[in-house]
């Protein structure tokens, strides 16, 4: 949910609330399927009747769902209630007891100390398609949202299939990007970003050196007070379960190519140079990436990409390597609430260029 001020993107828009039932029974209190003209992802859930216990189900059918996640990448549950953190809260718990606690990029919602607010960001523009926190040693395997109050219009959380994508694109693309990797240089400025004491949960500076330290993060204190961060990341990861191939970044989200060009140049000059910009990436060895190579990679994405309007009580659930998220613009009241889970990290093994691209499992169907 990390932000930078871009231009919308075009995903196909799946309206409709139809579904296509292919495994149902008599006995069975929910049936799946899928949205109209998205045959693959994400697989739709839906109640067969009233009164089904979403979390009881959840817990006793979770093999059933880890299963279609890793197959199809996203799983949309919806109709089992109206929009509720509450119950969103106790339907994610059911699927993953180890949601994160101390997420520094989103603002907590209410109360609970396991429920984020989406990212807050101008509701004229989009969010561009990223894998969470892939830009740092540790992020979630497992992604929650659920709709509580849907927009008037726009507002979808447009998704696409990353292993789609790798198997997409140019060879010598994914070449690049497997070999050269990719380095993210962020400078926590205050009223700009998020503050460097919320985003590491510290006021103490030699703490937060201390974590940089441990985690292989270059790290630098600016004169204004502000802190500067730099690391290397693959941007091609192979999935710890099912070993496919994976385009697992936020190229796309960081790369000043997204920004509106007279704000661009504002925030240049404001910055002074390129590694001042308050988000960017670079290849690994800190050479710039050409524009023409994220819009090449952003295209792609685009035309991959998913989307469907929300409804309240709406609970999607994504694997996080496997599939990416944006959000469109959007009119109107829109609150979208988030969940983590699973967290792993660097021991997620990348592969070699030349091996980036494989087949998907024959795994289980829908």
């Amino acid at each position: 949910m990390n932000e930078t001020t871009s231009k919308p993107s075009k995903p196909r828009s799946l309206e409709g609330v139809d579904r296509r039932p292919v495994q149902s029974s008599g006995e069975d209190p929910v049936t799946f399927g899928f949205l109209p003209e998205a045959p693959s992802t994400p697989v739709l859930v839906t109640p067969a009747g009233p009164g089904v216990d979403l979390p009881g189900w959840l817990r006793a059918h979770r093999e059933a769902v880890e299963a279609r996640l890793l197959r199809h990448g996203a799983v949309l549950l919806r109709g089992f209630h109206g929009g509720s953190v509450e119950k969103f809260e106790e339907a994610a718990s059911a699927l993953c007891a180890t949601l994160y606690r101390e997420y520094g990029d989103l603002p907590r919602e209410g109360e609970s100390n396991r429920v984020y607010k989406s990212t807050p960001y101008p509701e004229d523009l989009s969010i561009l398609f990223h894998n969470e926190s892939s830009h740092l040693p540790q992020w979630p395997m497992r992604q929650f949202f659920s709709c509580i109050v849907a927009p008037r219009s726009g507002g979808q959380t447009p998704i696409v299939d990353c292993r789609t994508v790798l198997a997409r694109m140019r060879p010598e693309l994914v070449e690049l990007f497997a070999t050269k990797k990719l380095r993210y240089v962020r400078n926590f400025i205050e009223g700009v970003d998020v503050s460097w004491s919320r985003f590491f949960g510290t006021e103490d500076p030699a703490e937060v050196e201390r974590r940089c330290a441990a985690e292989g993060t270059s790290f630098e204190w600016t004169a204004e007070g502000g802190l500067r961060t730099s690391r290397q990341a693959d941007a091609v990861l192979r999935h710890p379960v099912t070993g496919e191939a994976v385009f697992f970044n936020q190229l796309a989200l960081h790369h000043p190519s997204a920004l509106d060009p007279e704000i661009r140049s504002a925030l240049l000059e404001i910055c002074e140079e390129e590694q001042g910009m308050p988000r960017n990436v670079f290849w690994g060895d800190g050479t710039v990436i050409d524009d023409a190579v994220v819009a090449e990679v952003r295209d792609l994405m685009d035309r991959e990409s998913v989307a469907f309007t929300w409804q309240e009580g709406d609970i999607l659930v994504i694997d996080n390597m496997l599939v990416a998220h944006s959000r469109s613009p959007f009119t109107g009241p829109r609150k979208i609430v988030v969940a983590l889970g699973d967290m792993t990290g660097e021991s997620v093994p990348a592969p070699f260029a030349t091996d980036a691209r494989v087949p998907p499992p024959s795994g289980v169907r829908c």
